[in-house]
C-alpha cells in the first residue's frame, strides 16, 4: 500500500493550500528562525561558560598578601659598628608601630664618604630613610636629596633643620618627597621619606638627643 500523501497546508490568511512556492518560504523562515535562536543559545551558553571559568581561576589563584616586612635590630648593628667612625652611630628609640627593613654602614663608597644608614617604614607604611654621613661635603649632601633646594629651617628639639619639601614641585625627587638636614660633629644627617612631615619629624625628634650630644649644631 503506498503512503498517504498529506495534503497541501491551508493557509488561514488566504483560505487555501499553500503553494509550493509558498511552502518553500515558509520552511526556510523556519529552519532561519530555528538557527537565529540557536545562535543566541550557544551564545548564551559561551558566556556562561566563560564566567563559570573566571570564576573558578579567581578562586584558584592565591591572594594577595599584605607586604610583610623583616624588622631588622639596627639598634644592635650600630652598637656593633660603634668606633669604627669619627662619631657615634645613630639609633633613633622610635614608638611603637615603626619597623626597619635595612641598616648598613656603607663605607669604600665612589665619593669617598662613610656613611650609616637606616631604612624605616612607618605605622602607615610609608618610607623614612636616615643617613649619617662622616666628613661629608656639600656635593654629597646634594646627591642625598636628589640635588633639591632647602625650602625653610625648622627647630625640633633644640636641633635646627634645613626642609627640602618637593612635594609639591612637579619634579620627580624619587624618595625625597620631603627631608631634613642637618649638621653636628664631623656627621650630616638627613632624614628623608615618603611619609608625612609629621611622621619624619617623629624620628628627627628621636634623633635630637645623640645630635645634641655630639656637638654643637646648625
Amino acid at each position: 500500500m503506498s503512503p498517504t500523501k498529506r495534503p497541501p497546508r491551508v493557509v488561514a490568511e488566504l483560505g487555501r493550500p499553500e503553494t509550493p512556492a509558498e511552502t518553500a518560504a515558509r520552511q526556510a523562515e523556519t529552519s532561519r528562525n530555528h538557527r537565529s535562536r540557536q545562535t543566541v543559545n550557544n551564545l548564551v551558553y559561551s558566556l556562561l561558560a566563560t564566567v563559570a571559568v573566571v570564576a573558578v581561576i579567581v578562586l584558584l589563584v592565591p591572594r594577595g598578601q599584605p607586604t610583610v616586612y623583616q624588622n631588622v635590630d639596627y639598634a644592635t648593628y650600630a652598637a656593633q659598628a660603634q668606633g669604627s667612625e669619627p662619631d657615634p652611630l645613630v639609633s633613633p628609640k622610635l614608638p611603637s608601630g615603626w619597623k626597619s627593613n635595612s641598616a648598613s654602614l656603607r663605607t669604600k663608597t665612589a665619593d669617598g664618604i662613610d656613611s650609616w644608614y637606616i631604612g624605616l617604614i612607618t605605622p602607615n607604611q610609608q618610607y623614612v630613610g636616615v643617613t649619617q654621613g662622616f666628613k661629608a661635603n656639600p656635593t654629597w649632601l646634594s646627591a642625598q636629596v636628589n640635588q633639591s633646594l632647602a625650602t625653610g629651617t625648622t627647630t625640633i628639639d633644640g636641633v635646627t633643620w634645613d626642609i627640602y619639601d618637593n612635594r609639591n614641585s612637579g619634579a620627580n625627587y624619587g624618595n625625597v618627597a620631603y627631608a631634613l638636614t642637618t649638621a653636628s660633629g664631623v656627621s650630616t644627617y638627613v632624614v628623608f621619606g615618603t611619609a608625612t612631615p609629621a611622621e619624619i619629624e617623629v624620628v628627627a625628634r628621636a634623633l635630637a638627643p645623640a645630635i645634641t650630644a655630639n656637638g654643637a649644631t646648625q
